[in-house]
């Protein structure tokens, strides 16, 4: 009878250490990104690169800065944040603490901010300012307001110079 319950409690402890998120969203995502126009160069902190429209599959976890280049638009990057979503307080509401542990170390009960990405560009030679769309197509903010409330806190993961915290050395100074 002791061994049964040894048994029991083990398959219960398994079950709550999966993580709810972990098991519904998994740790990553697909992730869309556009541009007007289409056809910029993606380039992505993690290596990935893609030409607009694209979607790659992303950590949820990882924060990122992502580098767009189109010919005859200025270029410009948008930081993308990963933030902690709301399965973390379900975990913790349904008593499932190790769910939550886990979900919160592989990233699981994250998402990625903005998502979808879509970019307007600016022309260059003109005063115009990259902006962020909505999936209708409106203006959400210019990309500076975004990178600029976002900064810090992505600063944290990937460092504060790709952040736009510090400025980039200049080569022919000391």
């Amino acid at each position: 009878m002791k061994k049964l319950g040894s048994v029991a409690l083990a398959a219960l402890l398994a079950s709550a250490s999966g993580g709810c998120a972990t098991v519904l969203n998994g740790t990553n995502v697909d992730y869309s990104t556009e541009t007007r126009p289409e056809g910029a160069t993606a380039t992505f902190t993690s290596g990935q690169e893609c030409i607009t429209p694209c979607e790659l599959e992303m950590k949820r976890k990882n924060d990122q800065r992502v580098d767009l280049y189109a010919e005859g638009y200025k270029p410009t990057y948008v930081l993308i944040q990963s933030k902690l979503g709301g399965s973390t307080f379900g975990n913790i509401l349904a008593g499932g603490g190790i769910g939550a542990v886990v979900d919160g170390s592989n990233g699981a009960s994250n998402r990625l901010y903005p998502r979808p990405l879509i970019v307007q560009l600016a022309e260059e030679g003109t005063d115009e300012e990259a902006v962020l769309l909505d999936k209708d197509g409106n203006v959400t903010m210019t990309v500076k307001e975004h990178n600029d409330s976002v900064r810090v806190d992505v600063a944290k993961t990937i460092g504060a110079e790709l952040a736009g915290l510090e400025a980039a050395p200049n080569p022919g100074s000391e």
